[in-house]
C-alpha cells in the first residue's frame, strides 16, 4: 500500500470510530500523524474533531499548526473565513462565541498575520474594509500603515460607486470606524488640508444621517425600540438600515456629539486656538466672533488656519441649531407618522392688535348696556418697505407654552442659528468659504434647511427675499412629493400659503394677501364645534403690542391657522375701510369679520358705525347672508330709528336671494340661547330692542329680515365666516383691487 493509501485508510477508520469510541479515533490520527507528518488531511481531521467537539484551546493549536504549515491550502483560508466572518458578525449565538473564543487563543502576531492574509483574499470593497478594520481595531499598531489607505479607499469606492447619498455604506465605515482611529492615533502624521478634508466628509454625513427626511426614507425595518439616535433631542426609533450594511452597524448613537468631537480633534491637530473643556454653543459662536476681529491681522497661512476655524467651528453650530430649531417647529419632517402628536408650528406676523383702534365718540350710541373697553391701543400700521439693513430690529417671538413645551430651547436654537449665519456671511473670505462647501453638499435641496431660511429672512423682515425663499420651498417640495407620507403634503402647502399671506400683509401688498388667504381657506377643515364658542378655543399669547414688530410660532393646523386669518382679513379691509373715501363694501366686509372674537372688535365696530352714521347711509347686501351677532344686529336695527339717526340702509338683496330655510325651528335651538331668543321670537313681545321703533312705518320686509337673522343667533359663527370665506371669494378679491 501506498503512503498516500496509508493515509487515507488511517483518516477513514477515525471516521469510523468518531461516533462509538472519540478516544480511540485519536489515537489513530496521533498515529498517523506521527508516521505522517506533512500529510494535510491527517492535520484537519484532527482539527475536525476538536472543533465539532467545541474543545477551544486544542482547536486553536492545530488551526495554528495548519496555519503555519498549510498556508496555502482551500480547506484552511475557508476555515479562517467562517472565523473572521464570525469576528464581524453581531449574533451572540453559541457557534459564533465559540469561533470568536478560537480566534482569542492564537498568537497575537498571527492573529494579525492572518487578519491581513484574509484581506488580500477579500475582492469585495466592503468586506476587505470590514475585514482590515478588523485588523485596525484589534492591532492598533498598524493604523500607522493602513489606515489611511483604508480611508482612502472607502472614500474612492463611493466615488466610483456613484452613491447618491452621502450616508451609504462606505461614507459610514470611513467616518464612524476609520477616522477616529487615525486622528486620535499620535503617529500618524496628516497634512492640514486632508485634515480638512476628512472633517469636511465626516460634517456632511452626520448631518445628512441625522437631518434624513421620512419623505425619502424607505428603509425602516421593524418596529419601534428604545434605541436613541439623536442628542440631545431624541429621535424617532424606527430602525433604519443603510445599503450594505446590517442593522446594528447602521445605528449611531450621538451623531451631534461625535461630529463636534472629530471638530475638537482636528482644531488641535490643526493648532487652532482652542478652549480647553467643554464649551457650549454659544460660547463656541462667541469666541468665533472675537477670533473674526483680528483675523485679518495674520499672514497668510495663519488667515488660512483661523479661517477654516472659524467656518468650521460656525458652521456646525449653525447646523445643529437650525436643525434643533425645525425639528421641534415640525418634528414629523424627521420622525414620519410616529411622532409625538405635536402639531407643527409656523413664524407668522403678530396681528393681535389689529382691534386697536382711535378714539370714539362715546355720546353717539349712550343706549347700548354693555361697557365699553377702556384699554385703547394705537392702530396697527403695517410698513410697505423692507428693512434695508437685511438685520430686523429688535424683534420678539411668542408662543404658547401649550405648543411648544421647551420654547426657551427652541427659540435658542433659532437665535444661536440667526447669528451663526450672519457671522458666515461677515467676511468674504468665510462667506466664500461656507459657499464652497454648501455647494459641494448641495444643501440648496434640504428641505428642512430651506425651512429654517424662510423662517429667518422673515424674521429679518426681508418679505420680498421671504417670499422668493418660499417659491424654493414649494419647488422642494413637489421633489420630494412622491414619497411624501400622508398629510404633509397638505401641510406643506398650508404653511407656504400663510407664510406668504403674512410677507404680502408686511409689503402692504394687500390683494395678494388676500388672495393667499382665501386659498387656505378652501384647505381648511373646520373641527366639529358647538354652538359659536371655538373662538374662545384658540390658543391665546400675551403680546407686548411692539407696535408690529413681534412675531409668533403659531400652530399650523385649521382650527389655529382661520383665526390667524379672519385677523389678516380684517387688516387688509380695516385699512381701507377707514380711509376718507367711502367704500361700504370693504366697511361691509369690516363688520362682518368682526364677529370673530366679539367683544375684543366692539371698539373698531363703533367706529364703523359712527362712519355710517357720518355718511347718513349704508349699502351692504351680504348683511343678512353673514352678520349673526345679536349686539350688531341690535346696533343696525337702532340705526333705522329716530333715535338713531334714521340713517337709509340698503342691506337686503333681492327678496330671492334672502336665507329663508337657514333659521332653524324653536325645538332645534340649542337650550343655552332660548333664553337670548325667546323675546324676538314670541309674537307676544314684538317690541324686542332689535325691533323696537322698526314697526312703526318701517319696511316690513326689512323687519322680517330682522327678526330672520336673530333667529340663526345660534349658529356655528366660525363656520359661517367660512362660508364667507369661501362664497365671496371673488367679491373680497375686487373690493382690494
Amino acid at each position: 500500500m501506498s503512503a498516500q493509501g496509508d493515509c487515507e485508510f488511517l483518516v477513514k477508520r477515525a471516521r469510523e470510530l468518531v461516533p462509538g469510541d472519540l478516544w480511540a479515533a485519536k489515537a489513530w490520527l496521533i498515529t498517523a500523524r506521527s508516521l505522517y507528518p506533512a500529510d494535510f488531511n491527517i492535520q484537519y481531521e484532527m482539527y475536525s474533531i476538536e472543533r465539532n467537539a467545541e474543545r477551544t484551546a486544542s482547536a486553536g493549536r492545530l488551526l495554528y499548526d495548519m496555519f503555519v504549515n498549510f498556508p496555502d491550502q482551500p480547506a484552511v483560508w475557508r476555515e479562517i473565513t467562517v472565523i473572521t466572518s464570525a469576528l464581524r458578525n453581531d449574533s451572540q449565538d453559541k457557534q459564533t462565541q465559540f469561533l470568536r473564543g478560537l480566534f482569542e487563543t492564537l498568537p497575537g502576531r498571527v492573529q494579525c498575520e492572518m487578519l491581513l492574509k484574509a484581506t488580500e483574499q477579500c475582492f469585495n470593497t466592503l468586506e476587505r474594509a470590514e475585514m482590515l478594520l478588523l485588523l485596525l481595531r484589534r492591532f492598533p499598531e498598524t493604523v500607522v500603515q493602513h489606515g489611511v489607505g483604508l480611508g482612502e479607499t472607502l472614500l474612492d469606492a463611493e466615488s466610483i460607486e456613484d452613491q447618491e447619498s452621502p450616508v451609504n455604506c462606505f461614507r459610514k465605515l470611513f467616518v464612524c470606524d476609520v477616522l477616529p482611529l487615525i486622528i486620535n492615533n499620535p503617529d500618524v502624521r496628516l497634512p492640514a488640508s486632508l485634515l480638512y478634508k476628512y472633517l469636511n466628509k465626516a460634517a456632511e454625513f452626520y448631518i445628512n444621517y441625522v437631518t434624513r427626511s421620512t419623505q425619502t426614507e424607505s428603509q425602516y425595518q421593524g418596529s419601534q425600540d428604545s434605541s436613541d439616535i439623536m442628542s440631545p433631542s431624541k429621535r424617532s426609533s424606527q430602525k433604519y438600515v443603510i445599503d450594505g450594511l446590517t442593522e446594528k452597524s447602521s445605528q449611531i448613537t450621538d451623531p451631534w456629539e461625535r461630529l463636534f468631537k472629530i471638530l475638537s480633534v482636528v482644531g488641535m491637530r490643526c493648532e487652532w486656538q482652542m478652549d480647553k473643556g467643554r464649551r457650549s454653543f454659544g460660547d463656541i459662536l462667541h469666541r468665533m466672533k472675537d477670533l473674526c476681529r483680528y483675523i485679518s491681522n495674520f499672514d497668510s497661512d495663519a488667515h488660512a488656519k483661523y479661517k477654516n476655524q472659524v467656518v468650521y467651528s460656525t458652521m456646525l453650530v449653525f447646523f445643529k441649531n437650525a436643525f434643533q430649531y425645525v425639528s421641534n417647529i415640525q418634528p414629523s419632517l424627521f420622525q414620519g407618522p410616529n411622532a409625538p402628536n405635536q402639531a407643527p408650528l409656523v413664524l407668522l406676523e403678530d396681528v393681535t392688535n389689529i382691534y386697536g383702534d382711535t378714539d370714539i365718540d362715546r355720546n353717539k350710541h349712550m343706549h347700548k348696556k354693555r361697557k365699553l373697553a377702556e384699554g385703547r391701543e394705537k392702530t396697527m400700521q403695517s410698513s410697505d418697505d423692507e428693512d434695508p439693513s437685511g438685520k430686523a430690529r429688535s424683534r420678539h417671538i411668542t408662543v404658547n407654552k401649550a405648543d411648544l413645551a421647551n420654547s426657551v430651547e427652541v427659540l435658542e436654537s433659532f437665535k444661536l442659528a440667526r447669528e451663526s449665519w450672519e457671522l458666515l456671511y461677515s467676511l468674504e473670505s468665510l462667506d466664500k468659504e461656507f459657499t464652497r462647501i454648501c455647494l459641494s453638499w448641495k444643501t440648496d435641496t434640504w428641505l428642512w434647511l430651506r425651512i429654517f431660511l424662510t423662517d429667518m429672512i422673515i424674521y429679518q423682515a426681508q418679505y420680498k427675499k421671504a417670499i422668493s425663499s418660499l417659491h424654493h420651498l414649494a419647488a422642494l417640495q413637489g421633489a420630494h412629493s412622491p414619497q411624501q407620507i400622508s398629510g404633509q403634503g397638505s401641510l406643506e402647502n398650508q404653511r407656504a400659503l400663510i407664510q406668504l399671506a403674512t410677507c404680502h400683509f408686511a409689503l402692504g401688498e394687500y390683494r395678494q394677501t388676500c388672495e393667499k388667504v382665501l386659498d387656505l381657506m378652501c384647505c381648511i377643515l373646520l373641527p366639529i364645534q358647538e354652538g359659536g364658542k371655538v373662538q374662545e378655543e384658540q390658543p391665546k399669547v400675551k403680546s407686548k403690542f411692539r407696535k408690529g414688530s413681534d412675531l409668533k410660532l403659531w400652530p399650523c393646523t385649521s382650527r389655529a391657522i382661520m383665526p390667524y386669518c379672519l385677523h389678516l382679513l380684517l387688516a387688509c379691509f380695516k385699512l381701507r375701510a377707514f380711509t376718507d373715501n367711502r367704500d361700504d363694501m370693504a366697511l361691509g366686509h369690516v363688520v362682518v369679520l368682526l364677529q370673530h372674537e366679539w367683544p375684543r372688535g366692539e371698539n373698531l365696530f363703533l367706529k364703523a358705525i359712527n362712519k355710517i352714521c357720518q355718511q347718513g347711509n349704508f349699502q351692504y347686501e351680504n348683511f343678512f347672508n353673514y352678520v349673526t351677532n345679536i349686539d350688531m344686529l341690535e346696533e343696525f336695527a337702532y340705526l333705522r330709528t329716530q333715535e338713531g339717526g334714521k340713517i337709509h340702509l340698503e342691506l337686503l338683496p333681492n327678496q330671492a336671494m334672502l336665507i329663508k330655510t337657514s333659521s332653524p325651528p324653536m325645538g332645534l335651538l340649542q337650550q343655552e340661547f332660548i333664553p337670548v331668543l325667546q323675546p324676538s321670537i314670541q309674537t307676544a313681545d314684538r317690541h324686542h330692542t332689535v325691533t323696537r321703533g322698526i314697526t312703526k312705518g318701517v319696511k316690513e320686509d326689512f323687519r322680517l329680515a330682522m327678526e330672520r337673522q336673530v333667529s340663526r343667533c345660534g349658529e356655528n359663527l366660525m363656520v359661517v365666516l367660512h362660508r364667507f370665506c369661501i362664497n365671496e371669494k371673488i367679491l373680497l378679491l375686487q373690493t382690494l383691487a
